[in-house]
């Protein structure tokens, strides 16, 4: 198995299995916490607009929500450039 094979095989287990209503709330969380580098606020966000997905935080568990996060946020930057690369690399042939 290539070395990407392992990352991606990686990645899905640290993430999970996910409905596409919850991909779109992760997706909106990590975009608001590109925008304004405040989890607290970006999971306000995602939670008023997909109120369904909304995850409860507090004290106790914001530091994991906000690991989490940071994780999804640099795994989504990691999927696009490779695909930015595999798309370049297809041109070029």
């Amino acid at each position: 198995m290539n070395l990407l094979n392992q990352y991606l095989e990686r990645a899905d287990d640290i993430i999970g299995e996910r409905t596409r209503e919850q991909e779109l709330y992760d997706i909106e969380v990590v975009n608001w916490l590109k925008k304004c580098g405040k989890i607290r606020k970006a999971i306000n966000k995602g939670n008023k607009k997909y109120p369904n997905e909304a995850i409860k935080y507090d004290d106790s568990n914001i530091h994991d929500v906000a690991s989490h996060y940071d994780y999804l946020m640099r795994h989504m930057d990691i999927v696009k450039k490779l695909g930015e690369e595999v798309t370049g690399a297809r041109l070029e042939s």
